[in-house]
Order: structure tokens, then sequence, then C-alpha cells
């Protein structure tokens, strides 16, 4: 059994010893990035001399077929195959002899890892930002097409002050911008070549690792061979903007199963995005919201793992740093699976506007607009809260229905009982990001501008193939 190091040992490796080092199960998902790095690479040996002509050709050629291969599914790998870059390596030899022993001249598998996930994160976050995109454009077209709906907004999940369906719905949105943009954020951090710091020193050939960076696409080359093969900073900020989407589609989700109890009514599940019992035939389950919930403590899970990991790491590459992947791998996953289905979801759910209202239409919810009404007579806020304070507890009481209340308060009267009217708290919120019509009608506007902006920043894919 022939591995990449056995010329340094005299016994074959333990059974034991492959299986549980063994990662190709799993870092085979990086094979489009190895052929693309690899690709670059032999480009550069050509270039600096260091490969012939017919070599570069002949290498080539291997890993053209060896991508077919890989991507048909006919491509066989061997028990040595410990990982996607040993088995791409074995089988690019075997397709080209003795030039293919060429391809890992001047690198490592710690640069060549390196170079892999940077490229696949890059890939990842682009394609994970276009799916929040599309979850707040469906949030966009709710909200316009909410028109005045409203509903209770709540603190403490207690009632509190009307707001409009598309305030709430935008409130959603704007957290998915902010999600937007820390994957940019990590997309940058990301977009830096390791290739040519080799297995932590750099190299004493005339390796060229500019020429390999621009061709692969990125910004920059790296500045320091340890830290380029001993950083994962990339992969935990990735990470951590995946964890913090999948928090913000959890919030989401809560809100979710919260509007489309029977207990509250505000909202009904389309079909397609419900499920139902096994044993109860009348229920209609938020399954999709449920999940929302569940997945980011998954996610959330694989966050600390991987820093629990960094933590104590001495420079440079240690085996230890194998365990980026499959987090990695599977919150990409996850996050992704998750927005698209929310998005389903929310174009799909039907909100019932007659229930949004008669929740929203309590008359202490316009306690706040009394209040303020006093404030703009001349009373100081906090005598205007105890005397509104006051009303609202004698109601509550059974005194007297609070209109009554404030319509015989002299401080009061019939202008300010008119605020307890139905649909008018609502439309007093004048102030720039408020809930009200006017700032709402500005605030969808913004929203859509900064949509357009964020997808034109991700419209295409950052280059990777050489």
């Amino acid at each position: 059994m022939s591995t990449l190091w056995h010329g340094r040992f005299g016994d074959e490796p333990a059974e034991e010893l492959l299986a549980y080092t063994a990662s190709v199960g799993f870092d085979v998902r990086l094979a489009p990035d190895d052929i693309a790095g690899s690709r670059a690479h032999v480009q550069m040996l050509h270039r600096v001399g260091l490969l012939t002509a017919d070599e570069h050709d002949a290498v080539a050629a291997a890993l053209d077929r060896t991508e077919t291969e890989l991507a048909s599914g006919e491509f066989v790998f061997a028990p040595t195959d410990e990982d996607v870059h040993t088995a791409v390596e074995r089988r690019v030899t075997e397709l080209a002899g003795e030039a293919g022993a060429k391809l890992h001249t001047g690198r490592s598998r710690n640069d060549q890892v390196a170079l892999d996930l940077r490229l696949f994160v890059k890939r990842a976050l682009t394609e994970t930002a276009r799916d929040v995109i599309g979850l707040q454009r469906v949030l966009l077209d709710r909200a316009q097409a909410a028109g005045d709906a409203y509903l209770p907004g709540y603190t403490h999940l207690q009632r509190a002050q009307p707001v409009l369906l598309a305030h709430q719905l935008l409130a959603h949105g704007w957290a998915l911008a902010r999600d937007v943009d820390r994957m940019a954020d990590a997309r940058a951090r990301a977009d830096v070549c390791p290739l040519g710091a080799g297995a932590l020193a750099g190299s004493s050939l005339p390796l060229d690792p500019d020429h390999t960076a621009a061709t692969l696409g990125f910004a920059a080359r790296f500045e320091n061979s340890l830290d380029a093969v001993s950083d994962r900073d990339f992969v935990a900020e990735a990470l951590f903007a995946l964890a913090l989407t999948a928090v913000h589609l959890s919030r989401l989700g809560e809100e979710i199963v919260f509007w489309t109890s029977d207990e509250v009514g505000f909202a009904t599940l389309d079909d397609a995005y419900a499920t139902g019992s096994s044993m109860l035939p009348q229920k209609k389950n938020p399954d999709v919201a449920e999940l929302a919930r569940a997945k980011s403590g998954r996610v959330i899970g694989h966050l600390t793992g991987l820093l629990a990991t960094l933590k104590g790491l001495p420079l440079a590459y240690n085996r230890d740093l194998q365990e980026d992947k499959e987090p990695l791998f599977d919150s990409v996953d996850q996050v992704r699976l998750g927005l698209r289905a929310v998005t389903g979801l929310m174009a799909t759910i039907e909100f019932h506007p007659e229930a949004l209202a008669a929740a929203a239409d309590a008359p202490t919810m316009a306690a706040t607009d009394l209040a303020e009404h006093l404030v703009a007579g001349g009373m100081a806020f906090r005598e205007a809260h105890a005397v509104v304070g006051d009303l609202v507890r004698r109601s509550l009481a059974g005194e007297a229905p609070l209109a009554e209340l404030v319509q015989a308060d002299p401080r009061l009267g019939e202008e300010a009982a008119g605020l307890l009217d139905s649909g008018v708290p609502v439309t007093r919120r004048t102030t720039p990001g408020g809930a009200g019509p006017a700032p709402v009608a500005a605030q969808i506007e913004r929203f859509g501008a900064r949509l357009g902006a964020d997808a034109d920043r991700f419209s295409h894919d950052m280059v990777r193939v050489a």
C-alpha cells in the first residue's frame, strides 16, 4: 500500500490509522476546487521552467480527464486515497505517467487544502448570499402587497403598539441585509491565495505565487507562509455569518409558528409548506418554521466547535484542522436549505388582515398615543405616563371602558378618545424608520434600492477556474 509518505516509513500504515484519519469521504466535495488549483499550479510550474511544454500538456489533459470522471461518478477511489488531494494526484499520475508525478512540485497538502477551502468558501458565500437575497425579495414583495394591514407589535411577547405588517416583514429583511454584508466581508477576507506557502516555509524552487493567485482570480497572495497554512479565520468567519443567518431564520420561524397557531390566527400556511400529523387528522403543522428554529442550534454548534478546535493550536499546520470541513459543509447546506424553504413558505403564507386588526385595535394599544397627546399639550412625559397608566388600570379593573375614562378626563377628552378608534394609532407613527404609513413607504423604497445593490454585489461568481 503506497502512501504519499511511504519513503520515510518501513511498515505499512495500520488499518485503524487509515480509517480514523481518512477524509476523502467528505472532502471529495472539494474536488472541483482541487482541480482548479492544480491547473493553476501546473501553469505556474510550466511558466517558471519546472515543467516542459509536453509535461504541462500531459498533466493538464490528465486533470481534465480526472475532472470528468469525478463529475460523472466514473472515478474509482483506491484504498490509499485518504483525501481528495491524494486521489486526484494518484489518478493524474496514472494518466500522465512521470509527468503526473511532478504535479506536487513545490506544493504541500497544507497549502493545497487551504487553497481548496478558500475557493469553496468564496463560492459558498456567494451562493448563500443569493439565497438570502431571494428571501429578502419575497419579504419585500409581501410588504408591498400588505398595503395598510396592521398587527400588534410586541415586546416581551405582550402587545405593545400597532405596526404595519409591511414594517414587521421588513424588520426581518433588514436583519438579513446585515447577513449579506457579513457574507461579503467574510468572502473578501477569504480572497487570499495560500498556494506557494508549501508545508509551512515556502520553497527553494522558483515558484511564482503571485501568478498563481492572479490565475485563480484571488485579490492577493499570502504574506506569511506560516499564517497561510494555519489560518482558518476565514472558515470561522464564514461559520459566524452562516450561524447568524440561521439565527435570523429561527426568529422568523418563531413568528410563523406564533402567527399560525389557532390561538393567534394571524396567518395560514399553504399546504405545500406545512405537514400533517400521523395521528391527528385535523393538524396542519409549521415544520419548516420549527426546523428553522432547531437547525440554528446545529449551525451555532459548528461555529463553537471549530473555535474550540482552533484555540490551542501551535503554528503551523496540525491535523486538527481536518475538522474544519464537515462543520463548514453542513452549515452551508443547512442554511441554504432553510433559506429556500422559508422563502417558499413566506411567498405562499396567507395573512388574515381582519384578525391582525382585531388584535391591534385593543384600546390599550393606544396608551402611548394618549401619553404623547398629553406631552404635545405641555405635560412632562413621566407625568403623562402615570396619568394614562392609571386610566388603563381603572379600565382593566372594570370601572369603565378605557374610551369612556379618557373622554371623561379633563386632561384628555373627546379628541384624545378618538385616538382609540380602529386603525388610528398605527397612522400616528411618523418618525423616520417608524411603523406608520409614510415612513414605511419610504422604507420600502430604500429597502428595494438596497436589495438591488446587494444583488449586483453577488451577481457574478468570484473567478476560481484557471
